[in-house]
């Protein structure tokens, strides 16, 4: 949102003070975001929307990505619910409690081993996200290697091309 051009500063300078990411990530982070707020921010939200909003490939949502339609679906939201409230994290949007944005807001309250363990959890599903953006050539398969880099996790965009291939092939 709009909030991002404004205080494009302070993220630059964040990233460039980061001691939890590589000077690596952090200036791919950078160019990223250099080349985000270059764009004009209702072109910059169409496009994230048309990315992240329509269809399940790249969805946001995680359990989208696990459970589909399933029931056990309504079950874990429930579940990711409690362990919002329990660690303090009042929900006052209307995202789904799965919306990867909201989950990794209530990473970022806990202890830094808890907030990487969660990170962990997804991360088969951050690779299989960027995996499938990279193909597209899209640049913010680059978040998406960050949170795995962030995570400590073995798995990239490029660990899975794979089964972005099959999955591709098949639909």
């Amino acid at each position: 949102d709009a909030a991002l051009w404004q205080h494009q500063q302070e993220m630059f300078e964040a990233l460039a003070s980061s001691e939890k990411l590589s000077k690596e990530d952090a200036h791919a982070l950078g160019v990223f975001l250099r080349d985000l707020v270059a764009q004009d921010p209702l072109d910059a939200q169409a496009a994230y929307s048309e990315l992240f909003d329509r269809g399940r490939a790249t969805s946001l949502l995680l359990f989208e990505h696990v459970h589909a339609e399933s029931r056990d679906r309504g079950q874990a939201m429930v579940d990711l619910m409690n362990q919002y409230q329990q660690a303090g994290l009042q929900i006052d949007c209307r995202e789904l409690p799965d919306h990867l944005p909201l989950y990794l807001e209530y990473l970022s309250i806990l202890p830094p081993a808890e907030a990487r363990e969660g990170l962990q959890n997804i991360a088969p599903i951050l690779a299989l996200i960027g995996g499938r953006l990279k193909q597209r050539a899209c640049p913010y398969y680059q978040l998406f290697d960050a949170l795995l880099a962030l995570a400590k996790s073995p798995l990239t965009s490029d660990s899975v091309t794979k089964q972005v291939n099959r999955d591709r092939k098949s639909t």
